[in-house]
């Protein structure tokens, strides 16, 4: 059971209903739009995140997977799992993430040196010289690398909220989280 009850629908906001209409119908919405005037650009973010970025969907949702292991954050393991098959993760490298072991040699060096910077950023905060110079190393532009710091934190923040209050883990519906990304609510 949750911490915190739910938005209700009908006595939300129209902006709110409106914006709960048009996404997959997934607790974590149903909690963050209990915040009605940050709700609707919270999913803006996320829907930036998740469709308009230059940096690599797979790479990107790895390092999700991986803030998830860290946090402890169940919700965001299983919603983003099938997300991150969807873009080109195997299962061996989302298992390697699951096991904590980033050194497998199901992960490739570009990978694993963006894993060795999301544990560095949710750990340490400051990611060392070494782990900024490796990504750099594998080709991510200084771009990219400000990319993977926005959803490295982003997901840290799901990560937070969703244990904090309680969220019911829903079943997986990341490919409807993927595609309602591309067309998040405007106002």
């Amino acid at each position: 059971m949750a911490r915190l009850p739910y938005a209700d629908r009908d006595r939300a906001p129209e902006p709110v209903r409106e914006a709960l209409d048009a996404l997959p119908p997934l607790n974590i919405f149903r909690m963050v739009a209990n915040a009605e005037t940050a709700f609707r650009p919270w999913l803006r973010l996320g829907g930036a995140l998740l469709s308009a970025l230059e940096l690599d969907p797979r790479l990107r949702e790895l390092a999700i997977l991986h803030v998830g292991r860290l946090e402890r954050a169940e919700y965001e393991w299983v919603q983003h799992v099938p997300i991150a098959r969807g873009v080109g993760a195997t299962v061996e490298e989302i298992a390697a993430i699951d096991r904590g072991e980033l050194e497998d040699d199901a992960l490739d060096s570009q990978t694993r040196a963006v894993l060795r910077f999301t544990t560095e950023a949710v750990r340490e905060v400051r990611v060392s010289e070494e782990a900024l110079a490796g990504v750099r190393e594998q080709g991510l532009s200084p771009r990219e690398v400000v990319e993977l710091l926005l959803v490295i934190s982003y997901y840290m923040g799901v990560a937070r909220l969703t244990e904090s209050a309680g969220v019911e883990v829903d079943g997986p519906l990341g490919d409807q989280v993927a595609a309602s990304a591309a067309r998040p609510p405007q106002r």
